[in-house]
């Protein structure tokens, strides 16, 4: 099977300027993409906004929609849940609430637009990252109420539901092997739980990199000289140094974490949504795909679709839902503050513009574009 592939665009370059749906829709087509990923942070966030504004914001949704002929097939949380620890908060009741009370309104929210969810909204606080049965205990809490979000999204019809790759320890999946592991585990509960893959969330794992024994004894014999990551809160002898980082696997990685195309072989046919920036691979800054940052970018479209066609063709696994049979590849730009909005759309342009030569029309199979 070879899935289908559109690019799209999250809206959030267009929060705080251009916010009604008419506006975003129109900037998207002038662009040539009609497929939009509407994020919770432009004026759609369940947390901010009274219940009979949301449904007005739907309406105008589908109203921009017949106008302009875009559709938002992907609704995704924003920057107001990637700002708390929200789904492993210590407070049961906060927990409670993120998955019941913000969650639950957007996957109801995405099956009205016909559209997919995916999100971010969870983090470990550093004294939880510190005492591994603490952690375990947080482990289980989130895959279990994870597989609760899968099965509700099952229940009411959601097209996907998918969870965000992260970069570092306190914010997981954010390395192979345990975005594995966390997959496995939440849909043995039944339901499809897919991971969103994104093409900067590749840049923190080489500093969270595994010691071996030299590395940390130089690093206790001169701190300065030998800057390592241990953990939150390592001890200063060797031997219990040792210990301490065997007893926290979970805090490390592995040099194939820090590899993006490692990545979209992994999981890119599990994952419906693969959120672009350009990066150097030193900073996950959400860039244009502009001929200057292309110059000094790790992103190359060639090398993502084979790494995609990779994916596709090992045997899948038989633990993770059936593989995607459309894949969203979505630019996900973020304008400054004080950035011109003219800059910010030239951006959007010539993003559009530069993948268009390897993605000309929405919806054909990935060895087509392959074959291209």
């Amino acid at each position: 099977m070879q899935p289908r592939i559109h690019l799209a665009i999250d809206n959030c370059f267009a929060a705080k300027r251009w916010t009604h749906p008419l506006e975003w829709m129109q900037i998207a087509r002038d662009a040539g993409i009609t497929c939009i990923e509407a994020s919770a942070d432009n004026e759609n966030d369940p947390m901010y906004t009274p219940a009979d504004a949301q449904q007005r914001w739907l309406e105008a949704v589908h109203d921009a929609s017949a106008k302009t002929g875009v559709r938002v097939v992907n609704l995704f949380s924003g920057h107001g849940t990637y700002s708390t620890l929200g789904l492993a908060h210590p407070d049961v009741s906060v927990r409670d609430h993120m998955q019941h009370q913000w969650l639950e309104p957007m996957i109801r929210k995405a099956v009205s637009l016909d559209a997919g969810l995916g999100f971010f909204c969870h983090a470990f606080a550093q004294s939880i990252l510190d005492d591994p049965q603490r952690y375990a205990e947080a482990l289980d809490d989130l895959q279990r109420r994870l597989a609760e979000l899968a099965q509700f999204a099952q229940a009411v019809g959601l097209g996907s539901l998918s969870v965000e790759q992260m970069y570092t320890p306190h914010q997981i999946p954010w390395t192979i092997d345990g975005a594995r592991a966390l997959l496995h585990t939440v849909n043995a509960g039944g339901a499809p739980l897919y991971i969103t893959l994104d093409t900067g969330h590749h840049i923190g794992q080489p500093r969270f990199l595994r010691p071996t024994r030299e590395q940390i004894a130089a690093h206790l014999d001169d701190p300065a000289a030998n800057p390592l990551w241990l953990g939150p809160n390592p001890p200063a002898e060797l031997d219990a140094a040792l210990r301490y980082v065997e007893a926290r696997p979970y805090l490390f990685t592995e040099p194939q974490d820090g590899d993006l195309y490692a990545w979209l072989r992994a999981f890119g046919g599990y994952a419906p949504i693969i959120h672009l920036q350009q990066t150097d691979g030193t900073a996950s800054a959400h860039r244009p795909f502009t001929p200057q940052h292309n110059l000094t970018g790790v992103v190359d479209p060639q090398k993502l679709l084979a790494a995609l066609s990779d994916a596709y063709a090992a045997p899948a696994d038989d633990n993770l839902p059936t593989r995607c049979e459309d894949i969203y590849l979505t630019f996900e730009i973020f304008g400054s503050t004080p950035q011109h909005p003219a800059d910010l759309l030239a951006g959007v342009r010539e993003s559009a513009a530069y993948w268009r030569q390897f993605i000309p029309q929405d919806g054909l199979t990935l060895d087509a574009l392959n074959a291209t």
